[in-house]
């Protein structure tokens, strides 16, 4: 089976037809699903959508349980966390959900740390990483593409002169090359490849 558009999320089934991992969407699977919008809504109090999944939250007041339920903290209560909080030795104290995310000045609200920034993200030969609040995700750098082959992702490069995307001059020779192109002009022609005469 052959995808023309490519399946960027999922896997090709049939011509041109994408069955999608959980979590995205679209014709060639490059959505995100938004599970906070879905109705039933999948968490009982607050939901956060991440990059082809969801977490839930606890309203203020609240604490998430280990089987995922949100249980009454009358000491959590008082103090108004945004995404929930846990008592130790007697101390409230809030919580963030994610390690991408670390308590603000006001000791209530979480920040995103950005992970690109600080280098604690590490994106493999030919992707760049992208920050989400709370989180990040590796993209394959411009010139290149997701292709799923062999059982697994990698970043192939775009041919641009097969794609017809380059902007080679009329009278010019396009030549690819890795993560990019190159133009020449013609056999009796001058110029940069983008302009010929």
């Amino acid at each position: 089976a052959t995808c023309g558009h490519g399946c960027k999320y999922g896997e090709c089934m049939g011509p041109n037809k994408c069955k999608c991992f959980p979590g995205f969407t679209g014709k060639t699977c490059n959505q995100d699903v938004n599970e906070c919008g879905l109705k039933p809504r999948p968490c009982a109090h607050r939901c956060m959508n991440t990059h082809g999944s969801y977490k839930c939250y606890c309203l203020n007041g609240y604490m998430l349980m280990p089987d995922g339920t949100c249980a009454s903290s009358r000491t959590c209560d008082m103090v108004n966390c945004q995404y929930g909080c846990e008592e130790v030795k007697g101390q409230v104290q809030c919580l963030c959900p994610s390690g991408g995310l670390q308590l603000g000045p006001n000791g209530r609200t979480c920040i995103d740390i950005d992970e690109c920034s600080t280098g604690k993200a590490v994106c493999s030969y030919n992707r760049r990483c992208v920050n989400t609040f709370g989180s990040f995700y590796c993209k394959c750098q411009q010139g290149y593409e997701l292709k799923y082959t062999g059982g697994r992702y990698s970043c192939a490069d775009v041919n641009e002169c097969v794609t017809n995307t380059h902007r080679c001059n009329l009278y010019a020779e396009c030549l690819n090359t890795q993560g990019s192109f190159q133009c020449k002009c013609k056999q009796g022609y001058r110029g940069s490849g983008f302009d010929c005469a």
